[in-house]
């Protein structure tokens, strides 16, 4: 399935840039995690686009093509700031509200957009691999993994793919590296760097405990707002998401659904592509059977 490339307007008036596959009533927005691209959903976005959605993958600030802010604002309220214009504008032109499938920092910018930034902006929201309380462990070994090599890069496509390889060591080596190689850019001293702000990595190093402890309330509070259908999808060998943060958040969202999916790391769309996707058609047509009148 063919896209199109789009540009939306961030809340600082950064430019958001995103591919548009399919057509329908519904809308839906992918969003990536921390030091991705909207290309890491590209074959999720197709399927989901099948079912009769115009789906959006998004590159989120300082992110794939969108803007570098030059503020500096990669808090993770900004992010949700950013979900909030997008969908904004998105329902302006489909008439309905979205649907928004965030990963790790996507789905922190929609449950704050949802629980705290903009209130009934969004249809539903599915959680992939994150909820309000993490392990910290995990996220210190992602920032780690992010910030090798952040200022020398890799002499080539291969030996970024190597990088990542024992970095998850228990996922194949595609053989294929187009689709990695849209994560990266070429500089002009030949050598390929990631394809997001260092400034967000920055932003996100040495916050003390009490910073942690602050923004992890405000993930308490907006879960405990969240009124619309939410789905939660967990991968069962999750660097970040335990059955108890799991627990946790049934407690805060009773109505929320939750699938776990097996074999599958923090990277679910990655490690398990096709259950992923299943999971999240299953969602979206309950969703619809759930608004025909009976």
């Amino acid at each position: 399935m063919s896209s199109n490339r789009v540009e939306f307007q961030g809340a600082e008036g950064n430019k958001l840039v995103a591919d548009l596959y399919g057509e329908g009533q519904v809308p839906v927005v992918m969003l990536h995690g921390g030091g991705q691209t909207r290309h890491s959903w590209d074959a999720a976005s197709e399927r989901i686009a099948g079912l009769g959605h115009p789906v959006y993958s998004l590159d989120q600030r300082g992110h794939g093509e969108s803007s570098w802010v030059g503020s500096g604002n990669y808090a993770f309220a900004d992010f949700a700031k950013d979900l909030a214009a997008v969908t904004s504008q998105i329902q302006d032109k489909h008439h309905a509200k979205p649907v928004v499938v965030g990963a790790s920092l996507g789905g922190f910018a929609g449950m704050l957009s949802e629980g705290q930034v903009n209130p009934g902006g969004l249809a539903a929201l599915v959680l992939v691999d994150i909820t309000p309380r993490i392990d910290m462990g995990g996220v210190s070994k992602i920032i780690g993994f992010m910030g090798d090599r952040v200022e020398q890069g890799f002499a080539s496509v291969e030996e970024a793919a190597d990088a990542i390889a024992r970095y998850l060591p228990n996922r194949s080596r595609p053989k294929d590296l187009s689709g990695l190689s849209k994560n990266l850019r070429l500089h002009d001293d030949g050598r390929y760097r990631w394809h997001w702000d260092p400034a967000f990595l920055k932003s996100k190093q040495g916050q003390t405990p009490d910073e942690v402890a602050a923004t992890q309330e405000d993930f308490l509070t907006a879960a405990g707002n969240l009124l619309l259908p939410v789905l939660l999808i967990r991968g069962q060998n999750s660097e970040l998401v335990s059955m108890e943060h799991v627990q946790e958040f049934q407690a805060l969202v009773p109505h929320a659904q939750f699938s776990d999916i097996r074999d599958a790391g923090h990277m679910v769309a990655g490690d398990k592509n096709d259950v992923f996707a299943s999971a999240v058609e299953d969602f979206l047509l309950t969703l619809k059977a759930d608004a025909e009148p009976v």
